[in-house]
């Protein structure tokens, strides 16, 4: 039993309707169960919501086409007919009888004499008294089965603490049982209370209470919730822990650089330190940055694709680029537009916006700019109907072949030449096994599998444990990890040149996760923190570098395990769990 203070148990009595006390036991004890009619609804209460829900979508239907024939008809919005008026009066009491919780309460207050179901009597700290139907409750069909009683969800019983904390005081515990009656919103406790950690123990020991699972384990001291309040995670309960490894130095253009790498995957740190090894001793990496430019494409639609085409041509011509990007570049100090591609299907327009935006990742800020923009094409297109801020053209966090083609964010390349010896020795693989080896499985291999942007060995799992350590949204790896990596025999077939392209590296030194105390200590590491004072956007461009740098040491390091058979026997090694099996118990 954990060593926990303990409320005192709730005495629950029964009773008939005649007032008998059948029984009475302390909470926790066992109940002859509940049958499941027990919860049941009436049959009208059903009936009656699916009646209004009915109601609500055919006039609203309604409603919605009627709008749109006014529009395309030119007939003015506040000329209503008798049907519009009739349908917004049954617009308004569906949605009056929707927000009493589907009718429950209503309804129910007819039908209460003829359910049959547990009803709540009185509900106090000293007790819990249920009254009881005179039907038969039943018995259980098993003696080995455990019968005890939940509670009905209305009754919010509290289930003991399995919290390791101290004590609550009696403010806390107040608090508590409101968030558990529903009283008080979980969500709302940070704003409440003033105080984000003592919000977070107490939405913690509520959710315990309601669930009647341990959270123990997951920590709660030794992080600042401040931090994360409006900015990096709602309705915190704690933390979760993951390692930080180190792999390194890398020595790439020239700088060295040691690279934490957040990961719970035995063996990745061990072997992009490997290949970071293996590309220090043949004399560093060397990088280029192709390309800069963050991308979002609203879509919009017109009565029809030929205004559509009218706004793509308007965006694409150059006489007008200038004025667009006076608009757009308003809403920043770091937001300077570059582009605007249009794409068209039907009647819809996307228009896919790309601009630098500084030592931040940038979603934000384009998406704000270019909503300057949308408010500016409005005045000279009164019919365009914006569908969506963000319409898929831009593509964030999924694989798609504008990004492969044209990139977003960063756009780097990395390469490096690894000598005979270094092959041999550290890689302990040969060259010619290698480059015939990333021929079939990176290029051929992926080509027979359809892969978009995935012609590479393992780009994503070097993405991945890098964005964790360095705050970068994690869910971006999809776009971000697109790369394909050339091997190529050089100086008369003896070394090895290797190189990594990747179009669509998408972080930043600056807002999200990166300011957090864990997250800014490993940008600190690589000397990226922060924004740059002197050039605006130079830290998010090197840490871009270094990404691609490690995913060029990880994609050397497999290869070589692959080419030499090593990779099983790696993984036994360093990413099995030294415990004793046969001794656990489940």
């Amino acid at each position: 039993m954990d060593e926990v203070s303990r409320r005192p148990p709730k005495h629950i009595v029964r009773k008939d309707h005649d007032g008998e006390v059948l029984n009475s036991f302390s909470h926790g004890h066992h109940l002859p169960p509940l049958k499941p009619s027990d919860y049941s609804l009436p049959l009208c209460l059903y009936l009656a919501n699916a009646l209004v829900f009915s109601l609500f979508f055919s006039v609203a239907y309604f409603l919605l086409h009627r709008w749109r024939e006014k529009i395309r008809k030119s007939t003015p919005l506040h000329i209503v007919t008798f049907p519009e008026i009739a349908a917004l009066i049954c617009l308004v009491a569906s949605v009056i009888y929707l927000l009493g919780f589907f009718g429950i309460g209503f309804v129910h207050s007819f039908s209460r004499a003829s359910t049959d179901s547990w009803d709540v009597e009185e509900y106090d700290d000293d007790n819990i008294i249920i009254k009881e139907d005179t039907r038969p409750t039943g018995t259980c069909a098993a003696p080995s089965l455990d019968c005890s009683l939940s509670l009905p969800t209305k009754i919010h019983a509290p289930i003991v603490s399995t919290t390791t904390t101290s004590t609550f005081s009696d403010d806390d515990e107040q608090i508590i049982k409101s968030v558990v009656s529903g009283s008080i919103p979980s969500y709302s406790l940070e704003s409440k209370l003033g105080n984000c950690k003592r919000a977070a123990l107490i939405r913690r020991e509520t959710l315990q209470r309601m669930s009647g699972r341990s959270l123990e384990g997951l920590p709660l001291d030794g992080f600042d919730y401040e931090s994360i309040l409006g900015q990096c995670c709602e309705m915190a309960i704690g933390y979760v822990q993951i390692p930080v490894g180190i792999a390194g130095p890398l020595l790439l253009d020239g700088k060295e650089y040691t690279v934490p790498m957040a990961t719970t995957e035995g063996c990745l740190v061990a072997s992009a330190n490997r290949g970071c090894k293996a590309i220090y001793a043949s004399g560093g990496a060397t990088s280029a940055l192709l390309r800069d430019g963050m991308t979002r494409a609203p879509v919009v639609r017109f009565p029809t694709a030929k205004r559509a085409a009218d706004l793509k041509f308007f965006m694409e011509d150059p006489d007008n680029f200038d004025t667009i990007a006076v608009v757009f570049n308003k809403s920043s100090r770091f937001a300077r537009l570059q582009s605007v591609q249009c794409a068209i299907a039907g009647k819809n327009l996307y228009m896919r916006f790309s601009c630098s935006t500084g030592d931040a990742m940038g979603m934000n800020m384009v998406s704000k700019a270019v909503q300057n923009v949308i408010d500016y094409l409005q005045n000279d297109f009164p019919d365009m109907d914006v569908i969506g801020l963000t319409g898929n053209f831009c593509a964030d966090k999924k694989a798609a072949a504008v990004n492969w083609i044209e990139g977003r964010g960063k756009s780097v390349v990395c390469e490096a030449i690894i000598k005979e010896e270094v092959v041999k020795k550290v890689l302990k693989t040969n060259v010619a096994a290698l480059v015939e080896l990333n021929m079939i499985k990176n290029l051929a291999g992926s080509a027979v599998a359809g892969s978009l942007g995935g012609f590479n060995a393992h780009a994503s799992n070097i993405v991945t444990a890098v964005y964790i350590a360095t705050g970068q949204d994690p869910a971006q790896n999809v776009e971000s990890s697109h790369c394909i990596t050339m091997m190529e025999a050089v100086n008369d077939g003896k070394d090895l040149h290797i190189s990594v392209s990747m179009p669509s590296i998408e972080l930043g030194t600056v807002g999200g996760g990166t300011q957090l105390a864990s997250q800014s200590a490993c940008l600190n590491l690589l000397g990226v923190k922060g924004a740059s004072k002197d050039s605006p956007g130079s830290n998010s461009r090197l840490l871009a570098t270094i990404v691609a740098g490690s995913v060029l040491a990880g994609e050397l390091s497999l290869m070589s395990a692959i080419a030499a058979g090593q990779l099983v026997n790696s993984h036994l090694k360093y990413n099995r769990s030294a415990k004793d099996v046969s001794k656990i118990t489940f």
